[in-house]
């Protein structure tokens, strides 16, 4: 397994490793397609009402998610590297609440492990640490909601 090492600075930094039981491919295939990705986006208990990606590098992604009380949360970036199936990076800035003055930037790196996909991912340019805790809760849901996807 090759370590994952931010780019940026001193700011905190989140990474996590999970495993799922599909190919890259597959893995890649629900990051960056449009049905696949609103079928499981966002933490437990949210739903995916918005996707819109315009997977190439420069182009922008944005995805609301709506939580039971029907309120949305809206996160928008731009890719910075798409290279199927391997590694996909993109930026990450959500559009208002308390952490809407940054922008982070995401790496996912799929590699074939036995059994299916190890994906790394790298989060890098949090404010604080505060910051890097919630995002680190809400994508830890967010992969147990893709790992139902594989069952």
């Amino acid at each position: 397994m090759t370590a994952l090492q931010p780019e940026t600075g001193d700011a905190p930094v989140l990474t996590l490793v999970r495993h799922f039981a599909a190919p890259p491919e597959a893995v890649f295939k629900a990051f960056t397609d449009l049905e696949a990705l609103a079928a499981w986006w966002g933490p437990e208990g949210m739903t995916a009402p918005v996707v819109e990606l315009d997977l190439r590098p420069g182009g922008a992604w944005r995805t609301c998610m709506r939580n039971a009380e029907g309120r949305d949360h809206c996160v928008r970036g731009v890719y910075r590297e798409i290279s199927p199936p391997s590694r996909l990076r993109f930026t990450w800035a959500w559009e208002e609440g308390e952490f809407a003055d940054r922008e982070t930037l995401v790496t996912l790196t799929f590699v074939a492990a036995k059994g299916g996909t190890e994906l790394q991912l790298l989060q890098e340019g949090f404010a604080s640490e505060d910051m890097r805790a919630k995002h680190e809760g809400g994508w830890s849901s967010a992969l147990l909601c893709l790992g139902q996807v594989f069952h």
